[in-house]
């Protein structure tokens, strides 16, 4: 299950890919007040995802955040690998954190692991495709619905 963090992680990234083109930052509280993100959650969110690469900050009385990269080049599995570890839904089917399970035998040869592994393999594809740009276009057509009359 996704947790809470990566949510908030997500919102607050799609919401700094909604501001990508103004080439500013945008502060913590201007985030959390428009995304309805505890600040103070959102700030250890924001230092863990900077530590990692994805975002840049700026001091300061006009300092913030912004991401390091363009939205159509950060999708959503990399935020959620950077804010919850792994996309796999048990443990020994991670490809990056393996940890056997305790009541396995053989993780080579158990089948729960084998499908565990196709469900994560999906996942990726589908979240790796996802990308801030596209979350981000969603958003903005789906709050300005078409103005028209047939």
């Amino acid at each position: 299950m996704l947790t809470q963090r990566a949510k908030y992680a997500l919102r607050a990234c799609i919401h700094l890919a909604d501001h990508y083109e103004d080439a500013t930052t945008v502060q913590i509280g201007e985030i959390a007040a428009a995304e309805n993100i505890p600040a103070k959650f959102l700030e250890a969110i924001l230092l863990d995802m900077r530590k990692a690469g994805l975002l840049q900050s700026q001091r300061g009385r006009h300092g913030g955040y912004r991401l390091a990269r363009p939205p159509d080049a950060l999708s959503v599995g990399d935020i959620i690998r950077v804010i919850d570890g792994t996309l796999a839904p048990i443990r020994c089917a991670s490809r990056l954190k393996f940890e056997p399970c305790d009541d396995c035998e053989d993780a080579a040869t158990c089948v729960i692991r084998w499908a565990m592994l196709k469900a994560r393999d999906a996942m990726a594809t589908v979240l790796d495709r996802c990308t801030l740009a596209d979350a981000s276009r969603r958003r903005r057509s789906l709050s300005h619905p078409l103005d028209f009359v047939i």
